[in-house]
This record gives C-alpha cells, sequence and structure tokens, in this order.
C-alpha cells in the first residue's frame, strides 16, 4: 500500500541544514552510536554529552569497555541513573569480545540479542552505525508521525507502535536510513514537541493531517501514567574523627542495586531521638549534631523518595558490616554515589 504523501526529502534536507552538532554524530561509529542511545535513554542530549565524551574517552573501543572495573564504570556513570543501563552495556560488550571479535554485529537481530538492545536501540545502531535499512521508534518518532497522520490511537499499545513502525518504513529511503531515522528524531526534539508544536517551523506542515485538523497539540494519544509510590526515607551522615563519611552500599536487588549511599536508619521519617537511637546500632558512639537535618526529594520513574538526613559524629572505628569509610577525595574519585543523593552529597564534600 502506498502511503498518501512522502516525506524524506523535505525532511532530510531540514535536517541537513538545521541539525545540532553533537559528538556522537560527528564520529558515528557503531560503539559511539551505541553508547550515546543507551545514554539518552531517560536522559536529556544537553546533559548527556559531557558524560559521554568522558566515557567514550576512556573507554574509546568495546574491548575496553568490557574489562573496565565495575566500580569504575559505575563511577564514569555517576548522575546519569539508572545503573542496569550501564550494566547492560557492559554484558553486552562482553559478549561482543567472545563472539563477534570486539566489533558489534552488522544484523538487527544479533543485536537485539544483546543485553539492554531492544528494537529502538537495535534501529538506531543499525541504520546510523551500519546505514542498513531499519526503524527506529523512539517517543519523538511516535509524536510526528501521531500528528503527521492524524492517528489517535494509544501510542502506547504494541498495535499502535507496530503500526508507526511500518509507516516510518514506508517513508524511510535506502539510501540515507541513519539520516532519515535521525531526522524524524530531531523534529521532535526540536519543532514537533509535546505540548504545542512549532508548526510554522516544520518541514512537514504542508503534509501534517494533524497541523490541517487545527489541533496537532492533542495528539499523540496515551493513556494516563499510575501515580508514583511515595517512600519516606530516615538516612544518617555520619563522619569520623578522620573527617570520612560512612557508606552502606546497597543490595543487589531493586532500585539503585549495588551502589553506594548515606546508611538508611528507616522506611519512614524518623524524630531526632528515634534517629539517633537506630544509628548507634551502626555506630554505638554517634552523636547527633546541633544541625538542621537535610531534606530532600528524588523521583524514579514509579517511586518517590522524601528523605531526612541527620548528620551525626562518630570515634573512628572500623566500619559496620556492608559499610565503608570513604573521605571526600575517595567520594569524588572511587565511590559512585547515585543522583538520588545529590543534596547529601554536597553536605559529604
Amino acid at each position: 500500500m502506498s502511503e498518501p504523501f512522502l516525506i524524506a526529502q523535505p525532511l532530510l534536507h531540514w535536517f541537513w541544514a538545521n541539525h545540532r552538532v553533537l559528538p556522537f554524530r560527528s564520529d558515528p561509529t557503531p560503539y559511539h552510536v551505541w553508547v550515546s542511545e543507551i545514554m539518552l535513554q531517560q536522559t536529556r542530549v544537553a546533559a548527556a554529552v559531557p558524560y559521554y565524551e568522558r566515557f567514550v574517552q576512556e573507554l574509546p573501543d568495546i574491548p575496553a569497555l568490557a574489562a573496565c572495573e565495575e566500580e569504575r564504570l559505575l563511577k564514569l556513570w555517576e548522575g546519569l541513573g539508572y545503573y542496569s543501563r550501564v550494566r547492560n552495556l557492559q554484558k553486552a560488550a562482553r559478549i561482543v569480545c567472545e563472539q563477534y571479535g570486539g566489533q558489534l554485529p552488522g544484523d538487527l537481530a544479533a543485536l537485539k540479542k544483546l543485553p539492554g538492545i531492544g528494537d529502538y536501540t537495535a534501529g538506531a545502531i543499525a541504520s546510523i552505525g551500519f546505514g542498513i535499512p531499519a526503524p527506529a521508534v523512539d517517543g519523538n518518532v511516535l509524536r510526528v508521525f501521531a500528528r503527521l497522520y492524524n492517528d489517535e490511537g494509544d501510542i502506547m499499545q504494541p498495535a499502535v507502535k507496530a503500526a508507526t513502525t511500518q509507516k516510518v518504513m514506508a517513508q524511510q529511503p535506502a539510501e540515507a536510513p541513519g539520516d532519515f531515522n535521525q531526522a524524524l528524531m530531531e523534529l521532535g526534539a526540536l519543532v514537533c514537541t509535546p505540548g504545542q508544536p512549532d508548526c510554522a517551523a516544520c518541514p512537514l506542515q504542508a503534509l501534517c493531517l494533524g497541523c490541517q485538523s487545527g489541533n496537532p497539540a492533542r495528539l499523540p494519544q496515551k493513556a494516563p501514567k499510575k501515580a508514583r509510590k511515595k517512600c519516606e526515607l530516615t538516612l544518617c551522615l555520619a563522619q569520623d574523627a578522620a573527617g570520612r563519611w560512612l557508606l552502606q552500599k546497597r543490595g543487589e536487588q531493586g532500585v539503585l542495586a549495588g551502589l553506594w549511599q548515606p546508611p538508611v536508619l528507616a522506611e519512614e521519617a524518623l524524630d531526632e531521638k528515634k534517629a539517633l537511637a537506630a544509628a548507634q546500632k551502626l555506630l554505638p558512639a554517634a552523636v547527633l549534631l546541633k544541625e538542621k537535618p537535610l531534606k530532600a526529594k528524588h523521583i524514579f520513574t514509579h517511586l518517590e523518595w522524601h528523605m531526612t538526613a541527620y548528620v551525626m559524629a562518630a570515634p573512628c572505628t572500623p566500619p559496620p558490616e556492608g559499610c565503608v569509610w570513604a573521605s571526600p577525595a575517595q567520594l569524588e574519585q572511587e565511590y559512585t554515589l547515585p543522583g538520588a543523593f545529590k543534596t547529601l552529597r554536597k553536605r559529604m564534600l
């Protein structure tokens, strides 16, 4: 079935004239595309760029990524969040070294078998990194196509995503699949944005059925998100006489698995007296400082943490089980403290 209109020519001309200059576009090797796409999941481009540059400078190829010590790898990712992304990146790198000689396979099906690489990421690597015709349908592309075709289907439904993917491939030119996919993403990021799109600046305005309807901003349609669960946490910022801070390693399952944190005293809000009593189970000689407790909030996809942290002092003693004492320099260079604790980290540094 032929498409009612063709978008490749005006879209590509717009992209070549208006695209943002980004480091992973300047040298789009399969490895660079892969790292950048994993970083850009749940992270804005402007925030991801300095992380990308530091990451590929220290780990310039897949064998280097595969061989990197986990604590260093997590430190390179510190602040980006969703640490399962970088753990899967390394798992996949090790498989690539074992099975493909340290180079990503130029095959869509083989890419999808690697940990952490789904349909979208595989399509981006294949099309941008290898020049293979393949769809790369993310939230930007779903929004652009919902408006372009005036499609009121729920974009979170698999059938709607599948239909959009078919439309993308019907429009994608075989000679420029990577640029076409990037152009769609760029259009969604810069022009056909959530909320009110800038239709006057859009190269597809004359073709867009949503624009012709008079209200493209109503699209795309999607079911409302479920309310996030809220959780109160009480933490301890304990500093010993040598100026070191107590860190506790989280369990290997659940949110922020295997990462470091200030010790959690309770999954509820405690007053000063109860917080001190809980802290003294870890550090019997801990004393509460006359300092206002720190308040912080962090929002995950399905969870919201409301944190209260009490600042305490303790003598130099061996750390409790599952904990370490870390100097400010070690906090900067060695131990990964997730972004959820950035407000507390400022006090520790």
